[in-house]
């Protein structure tokens, strides 16, 4: 099975990293401009260190999922999701992600971290700069 899968892993990380980072600036969007909306109970003026987590959101989202400066991008986003984690979730519902629904924060943090380790990969801006072909492991 490994040979069917395996030859579309460059692809297919592709595609996490695109979607993923849409995502993300989804997130960014919805602090910054009301859109889509904030779920019920969540909507008012927000503080402004709101502000600067959805414009970081908004840019490193963007940023990675055009695969441009994407180690630093996802870097800075990997950053303020562990921020977020614990000064958001963790300091206001105990330890455990799912107790204090910092499960996606989390995910978002490794995922991140995982992007700035490996880069952009193909269908990417920086790689297009580099002029080279994405060596990819088996």
């Amino acid at each position: 099975m490994a040979e069917v899968i395996g030859r579309f892993s460059a692809h297919t990380f592709a595609l996490l990293r695109i979607i993923a980072g849409l995502m993300f600036a989804m997130h960014g969007t919805q602090k910054l401009f009301g859109y889509p909306p904030m779920p019920a109970g969540m909507g008012g003026p927000l503080p402004p260190l709101m502000k600067v987590a959805g414009g970081i959101e908004l840019v490193c989202g963007l940023l990675i999922a055009i695969g441009l400066f994407t180690g630093i991008a996802a870097f800075i986003a990997c950053g303020e999701m562990a921020a977020a984690y614990f000064m958001g979730h963790a300091s206001h519902g105990g330890f455990w992600p799912l107790e204090n629904k910092g499960e996606l924060a989390v995910l978002y943090c490794f995922l991140w971290l995982f992007v700035a380790a490996h880069g952009a990969g193909i269908w990417s801006i920086d790689n297009a700069m580099r002029h080279r072909t994405v060596v990819t492991t088996a």
